[in-house]
């Protein structure tokens, strides 16, 4: 069973970014991990023509399908997609490579990326709080909305509110004040889209500072909670206590109680006030302890090749001796 991301969000969101940091993620994880680039980042390229490639991969949908099988049953694809917002709001075409890759039997969950700096500004916000919801909406999958570069956010202006704010997506009315300063004529239009947000509560938001491994882990395992990815054991992977009798069975398909309870049912590690303190309360005093760590990992990497190479003299010292013998 093949799992999957579609990988969307606005332009200069960091979706090439994200891409690039999961793989190497995966990679040191010794994780299956591929990538289907469907964003060129070609400035030359005019706008209509990139509605125009995702209608002729629509149309020969074969030919990728043909591909993606050549990654096998246990691939995990990165789907790039490009940064034009129409299509995943508006547009059918990658609607329609969504629901023909799930009726090949991938498990696919949309990750939308936003601009973190966004949150800065109450209109902006309100914004991408649309475009996520029309989005979701659009492509009904699975969906995990991302606050992306929340490591740059305190080159922008303070927060209004804490960060939980506007990830959790709270009552919106406190935003009132802000945006009747920045546009006192749209008092009554801004609220009336605020409920519309609301009335759907949908929208929420995880964080990413793609170059933190523990942001990158975190939002790896919200990810593969929505994908499902967490209840199917690796197919080499030994049958855990507790996992039902499906020996018979390909280990894709096979139910794995251990899993359902132990992952899906606790709660996920870190919090949002976590990501605060990191990236805007503190974010000075924790830079000075991870470079602290870091080093004293290089110490501890520096040691361990020294007794090993001490060893390997060693070693050859006492074969030598023996050859003399």
């Amino acid at each position: 069973m093949p799992f999957g991301e579609v990988v969307c969000g606005a332009p200069g969101s960091g979706k090439s970014t994200y891409c690039y940091g999961k793989h190497q993620l995966f990679t040191a994880l010794n994780r299956p991990i591929s990538i289907v680039n469907l964003d060129p980042a070609n400035d030359n390229i005019p706008y209509p023509c990139m509605l125009y490639c995702m209608e002729y991969l629509d149309a020969n949908f074969d030919w990728l399908e043909a591909r993606l099988k050549e990654l096998g049953s246990y691939a995990f694809v990165l789907f790039n997609i490009p940064g034009q917002v129409e299509l995943s709001t508006n547009h059918e075409a990658l609607k329609h490579i969504v629901q023909r890759l799930a009726k090949i039997g991938f498990r696919l969950a949309a990750v939308h990326l936003c601009d973190a700096h966004y949150v800065t500004d109450a209109a902006k916000y309100i914004s991408v709080l649309l475009l996520s919801l029309r989005t979701m909406l659009q492509l009904e999958l699975p969906h995990v909305n991302v606050l992306s570069k929340v490591d740059l956010i305190v080159q922008y202006r303070d927060l209004d509110f804490n960060l939980d704010f506007y990830t959790e997506v709270q009552d919106l009315s406190y935003l009132e004040n802000a945006l009747n300063a920045s546009s006192p004529r749209y008092t009554a239009l801004n609220m009336a889209l605020c409920s519309v947000i609301e009335d759907y509560s949908l929208v929420g938001f995880e964080t990413l500072a793609v170059e933190d491994k523990a942001s990158m882990l975190h939002l790896t395992r919200a990810i593969d909670r929505a994908t499902g990815y967490i209840f199917v054991p690796s197919h080499d992977a030994p049958a855990p206590e507790g996992t039902l009798e499906a020996s018979s069975v390909p280990a894709s398909t096979r139910p794995n109680t251990f899993s359902l309870f132990s992952s899906a049912a606790g709660p996920m590690a870190g919090s949002v006030g976590d990501v605060q303190e990191r990236w805007i309360d503190a974010r000075e005093q924790w830079d000075a302890f991870q470079r602290k760590e870091w080093r004293q990992e290089g110490e501890m990497i520096r040691e361990a090749r020294e007794r090993e190479k001490a060893m390997q003299s060693e070693r050859r010292g006492k074969s030598g001796i023996r050859e003399r013998k």
